[in-house]
C-alpha cells in the first residue's frame, strides 16, 4: 500500500502561481511512477503531468506543456508539480497518483494508489 497526500492548492489570480506537492508513504517510492490529474466540476478526470521512477522521463498534458514542471525528490518521498501562469480552466481538485508500471503512463487506468486531492481555484 501507498498512502498519497497532497497539499499546496488554494486561491490564485491569473498568471499567478502555485506549488503542489505530494508526500508518500507506505512502500518503496522510488520504485512507483508518479502523476498528477484532475478533475473540474462536471467534467472527467484528466491527465496533466507524470514522471518516472528515477525523474528521467516526464510526460506533460498539451494544456500544460510549457506552464507546469512536476519533479520529485526520492530522498523526501515526494512529487511536486510546479504550476506558473495559471488560468481559470485549470480550476480543479487535483490528485496525484502512483503508478507500478513498467513504463510512465497518462493514462489514469494504470495508476494504483490515489491521494484525497487539493483544490486549486484560478479567479479571472
Amino acid at each position: 500500500q501507498v498512502q498519497l497526500v497532497e497539499s499546496g492548492g488554494g486561491l490564485v489570480q491569473a498568471g499567478g502561481s502555485l506549488r503542489l506537492s505530494c508526500a508518500a508513504s507506505g512502500r518503496t517510492f522510488s520504485d512507483y511512477h508518479m502523476g498528477w490529474f484532475r478533475q473540474a466540476p462536471g467534467k472527467e478526470r484528466e491527465f496533466v503531468a507524470a514522471i518516472s521512477w528515477t525523474g528521467g522521463r516526464t510526460l506533460y498534458a498539451d494544456s500544460v506543456k510549457g506552464r507546469f514542471t512536476i519533479s520529485r525528490d526520492n530522498s523526501k518521498n515526494t512529487v511536486y508539480l510546479q504550476m506558473n501562469s495559471l488560468k481559470p480552466e485549470d480550476t480543479a481538485v487535483y490528485y496525484c497518483a502512483a503508478d507500478a508500471s513498467v513504463v510512465v503512463s497518462r493514462n489514469p487506468l494504470r495508476y494504483d494508489y490515489w491521494g484525497q486531492g487539493t483544490q486549486v481555484t484560478v479567479s479571472s
